[in-house]
C-alpha cells in the first residue's frame, strides 16, 4: 500500500467522522443535557397542582377578599326578590308579576352566564383588573338604580349593567379561592360564599328599615355606600397564586371540548335544575307571600332574611363535612334533604301556616346554601386549579339559562294556577336534578355503583 492511498483513506475516515459520527454524537449530548435540564427544572419547579398552601395569612386574606366581594354581588342576587316585590307595589304596579320578573331574571342570568367569558379571562390574566372594573361598574349600577322609575330603566340598569359587572365579581371571587386551597376547598369556598348569605340577610333588613324612613332613592344609595366599602377592601386583599400559563393563553375563550366530559355534562344538567329551584324560589317567595296568602305585607322581607341567614350555616358546615366524606356525596345528601322538606312542608302547608312557612324558609336556606358552596367545589374536583375559571364559567353559561325563565314562569304559575302547582313544579325539577346528579357521581366512580366511596 502506497503513502498516497493511506492519506486518501485517512481523509475518508475523517470526512465520515465529520459528516456522520460527530453530528450524531453532538445531538445525543444535547439531548442528554436537555433531559438533565428538564429533570432539574422539574425538581426545582414542582407542579403547582400539588403545592397548595391550604392556609397561611395570605390565603385567608384571599378568602376574606372573596367574602367582601360576594357580599354585594351575590348578596344582591339572592335578595333580589325584595326589590321585585317593592317594584310591583310602587314603580311597576301596573305590570304583572311575570313581566316584572324579567328584571331579576336578566340580572341573575348575566351574572352567572357571562362567566363563560370571565372565567377564561381570569385564567389568562388573573383577578386584579377584572375585579376592579367589575367593582367600579357595579357601584355605578347601584347608585343609578336609585334614580330608575320605569321598566326599561330598571331592566337596563339592574338587569344588564348589574348582570355584566356581577359576572366579573362572582366568577373571579370563587376562582381565586381555588388557587389557594385544594384539600380544604369545600370549607373555604363555603366561607367565601357566606358573604353572599350575609348580604342576602342584611340587604332585606336594611331595606325594611330604610324604605319607609328615607324612601326608595336614599335606601338604594345607602346600599351603594356599603357596597363601595366592601369593594375597596376586597380589591386590596385579592391576589392570585398561580401565574397565567402559556397553555391558558393558547386555549380558546369558549372550549366546547369541555362538554364532552360525561361527569361534567351530567353535573351541568343537575346544576341547571338546582338554579331553577333556587332562584325561582328566591325571586318569587316575597311575591308568593303577598299574592297567594293573607300574611302580613312585610312577610317577604323576613322570609328572604331568614332564608339567607340560615344559609350561612349551610355554606360552612356541609363544606367542612364534604372535605372529609366527599363533595359529591355531601351535595347528593343535601339535594335529597331539601327535596324532602319541600314535599312535606312547603307543598301542603306553605300558604296556610305562617310559622310553617318561616320554618321551611330556614330549612330551604340551609339546603340551598350548601348547593351554592358545594357546586364550585365539585367543579374544582373535575379540573386543575388553573382551569377552574374556564370550567366554572362554561358550566354556568348553560346552567344560568334556567335563571332567565324560572322567575317569570313561577310568577305566572302563582297568578294563574295557584301556589301549590308552582311548588309541585319546583319539586319535579329538583327530582330530575337529583337523578342527573346521581349519574354524575356514577361517572366519577368509573361508571360503577359504589355507595361507600369518597368522591
Amino acid at each position: 500500500m502506497t503513502k498516497g492511498s493511506n492519506a486518501e483513506e485517512a481523509k475518508e475516515v475523517l470526512s465520515y467522522y465529520e459528516v456522520e459520527v460527530r453530528p450524531h454524537a453532538e445531538q445525543e449530548d444535547n439531548e442528554r443535557r436537555d433531559t438533565t435540564a428538564t429533570d432539574e427544572e422539574r425538581a426545582v419547579s414542582p407542579d403547582p397542582e400539588d403545592t397548595f398552601p391550604e392556609g397561611g395569612l395570605q390565603a385567608w386574606l384571599v378568602v376574606a377578599s372573596a367574602w367582601l366581594t360576594l357580599f354585594p354581588s351575590f348578596g344582591l342576587m339572592v335578595s333580589i326578590g325584595t326589590f321585585q316585590d317593592y317594584w310591583m307595589q310602587v314603580q311597576l304596579s301596573d305590570y304583572a308579576a311575570r313581566d316584572v320578573g324579567w328584571i331579576p331574571s336578566v340580572f341573575v342570568y348575566l351574572s352567572l352566564g357571562l362567566g363563560i367569558w370571565v372565567g377564561p379571562l381570569f385564567d389568562r390574566y388573573g383577578p386584579r383588573w377584572i375585579a376592579l372594573m367589575g367593582s367600579i361598574g357595579y357601584t355605578i349600577m347601584v347608585f343609578l338604580l336609585g334614580e330608575c322609575t320605569v321598566f326599561w330603566q330598571l331592566l337596563l340598569c339592574c338587569g344588564v349593567l348589574g348582570g355584566i359587572t356581577g359576572a366579573m365579581l362572582t366568577t373571579t371571587s370563587l376562582a381565586v379561592v381555588a388557587h389557594w386551597f385544594k384539600v380544604r376547598r369545600g370549607l373555604t369556598q363555603g366561607i367565601a360564599m357566606m358573604g353572599s348569605s350575609t348580604g342576602g340577610l342584611s340587604i332585606p333588613l336594611i331595606l325594611r328599615y330604610t324604605f319607609p324612613k328615607y324612601g326608595y332613592a336614599w335606601s338604594v344609595r345607602i346600599l351603594g355606600f356599603i357596597f363601595l366599602g366592601c369593594f375597596v377592601v376586597g380589591n386590596v386583599l385579592m391576589k392570585a397564586r398561580l401565574p397565567p400559563t402559556t397553555a391558558a393563553n393558547k386555549k380558546a375563550i369558549i372550549s366546547l371540548s369541555i362538554f364532552g366530559n360525561l361527569r361534567f355534562s351530567l353535573l351541568m344538567i343537575s346544576v341547571f335544575g338546582l338554579e331553577v329551584v333556587l332562584f325561582g324560589a328566591l325571586g318569587i317567595l316575597p311575591t308568593y307571600a303577598t299574592l297567594s296568602t293573607d300574611f302580613p305585607a312585610d312577610t317577604g322581607f323576613y322570609l328572604i332574611a331568614i332564608l339567607n341567614g340560615v344559609s350561612c350555616i349551610g355554606r360552612t358546615l356541609p363544606g367542612y363535612v364534604a372535605d372529609k366524606v366527599g363533595r359529591f356525596n355531601t351535595l347528593l345528601i343535601m339535594i335529597a334533604f331539601t327535596l324532602l322538606f319541600m314535599l312535606v312542608l312547603w307543598l301542603p302547608f306553605g300558604n296556610t301556616s305562617l310559622p310553617t312557612l318561616y320554618c321551611f324558609s330556614a330549612i330551604f336556606g340551609f339546603g340551598t346554601g350548601s348547593w351554592m358552596a358545594l357546586v364550585p367545589a365539585c367543579i374544582g374536583q373535575l379540573c386543575r386549579a388553573e382551569e377552574f375559571g374556564r370550567y366554572y364559567g362554561s358550566m354556568y353559561f348553560i346552567a344560568s339559562l334556567a335563571t332567565l325563565v324560572c322567575i317569570p314562569i313561577s310568577g305566572e304559575l302563582v297568578e294563574v294556577v295557584g301556589p301549590r302547582p308552582m311548588i309541585a313544579f319546583f319539586c319535579a325539577i329538583l327530582g330530575l336534578s337529583l337523578t342527573s346528579f346521581v349519574f354524575s357521581r356514577w361517572a366519577c366512580l368509573g361508571r360503577r355503583w359504589v355507595i361507600r366511596e369518597k368522591v
